[in-house]
């Protein structure tokens, strides 16, 4: 599997290179590429806001010690290779993270502004129970999980994330997540819908 960058971070960098002098921003992605398996039955496409850059979560993640935590762009720019092939995983009550519960994989990731972005696809066959709970809109949100992370002062009162490798990410409730600015929605396909209700049916 090789990374690429998508065809639209290459248009949104030259068209940001064109007006260099109008909004300094820059939003950077990379892929793993997949072939294409029209109506595969275990792969469920999906999307989400994995977490801000460059602003404090709204409380504390799991291994904070109880410190809001910030996560720089620069780090975030570094580990974003590090996503790619990272499984999503979820917990029995949606409140948490459950690495051994492993339901899908991120195939893309981008930085869009503050919002670090992903995709990829939910193992969708292997895990039924997930589909009437997905199905709500806007009522789910995504937490990242990390190692190797470094504080830039542990006596701070809100942790600052200057360096750190993901690991997997986890889809939560979002008044749940550290970040309740995050989301998580499934991409259905027609042809995935039309298998859903013959299921029901």
């Amino acid at each position: 599997m090789a990374e690429r960058m998508t065809t639209a971070a290459r248009d949104h960098r030259r068209a940001t290179s064109a007006t260099r002098n109008a909004a300094p921003m820059e939003l950077r992605a990379m892929a793993v590429e997949f072939p294409t398996v029209h109506g595969h039955p275990n792969r469920l496409p999906f999307e989400g806001v994995l977490t801000l850059v460059d602003v404090a979560s709204d409380k504390a993640p799991n291994g904070a010690r109880g410190h809001k935590v910030v996560l720089t762009r620069r780090a975030a720019e570094a580990a974003l290779p590090s996503l790619l092939g990272m499984a999503v995983d979820y917990k029995a009550g949606w409140d948490g993270h459950d690495a051994r519960q492993k339901c899908g994989i991120i195939t893309a990731a981008e930085l869009d502004a503050n919002r670090l972005r992903v995709s990829g696809y939910l193992f969708a066959r292997d895990f039924p129970e997930m589909e009437e709970k997905l199905q709500a809109p806007g009522l789910m949100g995504m937490s990242y999980e990390l190692a190797d992370a470094h504080v830039a002062d542990m006596r701070a009162p809100i942790w600052t994330l200057t360096r750190a490798t993901f690991t997997g990410a986890a889809i939560l409730l979002k008044d749940k997540a550290a970040y309740r600015s995050t989301s998580f929605r499934v991409k259905r396909s027609a042809a995935h819908a039309r298998r859903a209700a013959a299921v029901v049916s």
